[in-house]
């Protein structure tokens, strides 16, 4: 039994092989069967292409040159006074006004120190209204001391006085006249004179109380401006603490946008925290590096156009408004200012901008479709393929700013060529093409 096993097994093994065999047999056949004799390799074939001829154009004489958009205006806000922050009304973003609230302090304490200056100046007022009355200045009137009613009454008395003294002088003189005739006696002489002396007497007491009141008139009217000198004080710490007030509510300086907002609720800040940063976006400003030898060219006025990456087919127009006196040793290059009128704010700082500026006069320049221009990956040139008897030739160019589909060839052209716009993917130096 364990034999016919054994045999089986043997004739299964056998058949395998010879099975094998006859596969390797057949498919060494197949590799080594012979190519028909008229075979030939396959044919090359011309790329179909549309062409276009590149045009010739008067163009304004211009320089072109590259830069970045910057705002006209950009602060960095700190507040006046420290505190803590209790409300940001604005965000990141935002457009404000001049004079909007961007952020407030907590003002407790400064309106209590405005209480305070308040309730002083009201005081120094009343005793500023004391002193003139005191001396009979009346608001806003000038001061006179023949005026004050102690002078007054003093006066009335001393001219007074000085009447009767001079009524008992002329008796005096009169009776003295009369006793040395011998028509009065000496009694009646002595009489008159003793009154004569005591009116002079009432007179001189009369004076020296009429200039002593006239003193401290002078000297009430002193008391009036040291009033005043303290009213003026307690003012100008009323306008201190009114400034404190202030001071705890920051405002915009100019209108524009939120470009940052460093703050938040509850957090204390000092005199030189950066509350919020605003810039302002209309106009705008862009900065040009021009060549040294362009430099007797440039003036303030100058037409300049620019193109943004964000809306390529827009062209924005600005003028030069300021230039830099002194050329830059290390670049050789003058600097410019050019202001572009920003009212929908499409442009924003950062942007990068290739522009243009118009110099006056005009010159040929070469244009072809933007679909004829092929990039070379890794490298800043690019190439255009001209077809010229059923062959396209690479050619190298350096392409300028674009206007409406069409690219200014700067480089590389000289007009006329015929330049293939399909397939440029396909396409190589000396290959054969059909249009």
């Amino acid at each position: 039994m364990q034999e016919m096993k054994n045999i089986n097994t043997g004739r299964r093994l056998m058949s395998m092989a010879v099975s094998l065999a006859v596969l390797f047999a057949v498919s060494c056949g197949k590799t080594r069967s012979p190519q028909p004799a008229n075979s030939s390799a396959p044919d090359v074939r011309a790329i179909q292409v549309s062409t276009v001829a590149a045009q010739v154009r008067e163009v304004p004489v211009s320089i072109e040159a590259n830069g970045t958009f910057e705002a006209s205006e950009a602060s960095d806000l700190t507040p006046p006074t420290e505190g803590t922050v209790i409300s940001t009304p604005v965000d990141i973003g935002a457009s404000v006004e001049s004079g909007d609230v961007v952020v407030r302090l907590d003002d407790r304490d400064a309106r209590l120190r405005l209480d305070q200056a308040k309730a002083l100046v009201e005081q120094a007022e009343a005793s500023l209204r004391q002193a003139e009355f005191r001396v009979g200045l009346m608001a806003g009137g000038t001061f006179d001391p023949l005026k004050v009613p102690e002078v007054q009454a003093s006066q009335a008395a001393y001219e007074s006085a000085k009447s009767r003294n001079t009524l008992a002088q002329a008796d005096a003189a009169r009776y003295a006249e009369l006793f040395r005739t011998g028509d009065v006696s000496r009694s009646s002489y002595e009489k008159y004179k003793s009154e004569a002396d005591s009116a002079k007497s009432q007179a001189e007491a009369a004076k020296q109380q009429y200039e002593g009141a006239l003193n401290i008139a002078r000297q009430g009217f002193q008391g009036v401006g040291t009033a005043q000198a303290s009213l003026a004080s307690t003012r100008a710490q009323l306008a201190l603490a009114q400034k404190a007030v202030d001071d705890t509510i920051v405002l915009a300086p100019f209108a524009g946008q939120i470009t940052a907002r460093l703050v938040s609720v509850g957090e204390y800040v000092s005199k030189s925290s950066k509350l919020v940063t605003i810039v302002r976006s209309n106009p705008m400003k862009l900065q040009l590096q021009m060549p040294e030898a362009n430099a007797s060219r440039i003036r303030r006025g100058l037409r300049v156009t620019a193109l943004v990456a964000a809306f390529p087919a827009l062209e924005f127009v600005g003028e030069i408004n300021a230039i830099n006196p002194a050329i830059s040793v290390e670049s050789r290059s003058l600097t410019v200012e050019v202001r572009f009128q920003n009212p929908d704010l499409k442009l924003q700082p950062g942007m990068f901008a290739t522009s243009r500026v118009q110099l006056g006069g005009t010159e040929k320049a070469v244009f072809v479709p933007q679909d004829a221009i092929a990039s070379n990956p890794g490298l800043e040139s690019a190439q255009v393929f001209v077809v010229d008897g059923g062959i396209a030739h690479a050619r190298v160019v350096q392409p300028g700013g674009a206007t409406q589909g069409m690219v200014r060839v700067l480089s590389g052209l000289s007009g006329g060529e015929t330049l293939a716009v399909t397939n440029l993917d396909t396409l190589y130096d000396g290959i054969a093409v059909r249009e």
